[in-house]
This record gives C-alpha cells, structure tokens and sequence, in this order.
C-alpha cells in the first residue's frame, strides 16, 4: 500500500473527502517527524512506538575505490511493533 491508496483507504473507512484524509496524514506525519526530531518519541497505543536511535561513528570502506572513509555519527528514526500489531499479523 502506498500514500495515494492509505488516503483512498481513509477516506472510505472514516467517510471523510480524499482531500480531508489527506490533510489529516500529512498532519499526523509531520506531528511525529517533529516529535521525533525534537529528540522525543511517538507511542500510539496498541500500534508502535516511533523514537529516535544514535548511531555511532564508524570506519567505512567506498566499494568503488576501495578507500577506508569515515561515516559520521547519525539520528535514524526506529520503530518498534506494538502487541496488538504483531497479534494482528500472527
């Protein structure tokens, strides 16, 4: 499922325009990218929990020349399954 078919699928489930589900996804993805670039976490009950991870420093290698390069220190965002989730797909 991508973007365009969760909106239809929104849009149908909580009889609501395509624009109005629209606006509210995008509403709901910036609130959990700000929350998370804040350095803050996202818990919704039953679905998951979006938090923001460190990744350290490290020693790489370019596969093209061969050359050892460093590869900064970086913020990814991790997502950890709720029960209900995993319960949902088992």
């Amino acid at each position: 499922m991508n973007k365009t078919e969760l909106i239809d699928y929104v849009a149908n489930e909580a009889d609501i325009s395509k624009a109005s589900a629209t606006r509210a996804l995008d509403a709901a993805l910036e609130g959990i990218t700000e929350a998370l670039k804040a350095g803050g976490s996202v818990s919704l009950v039953g679905f998951g929990t979006f938090e923001v991870g460190q990744r350290a420093a490290r020693a790489g290698r370019n596969p093209r020349t061969g050359e050892s390069i460093k590869i900064e220190e970086a913020r990814v965002p991790k997502f950890r399954a709720g029960k209900a989730l995993k319960d949902a797909l088992n």
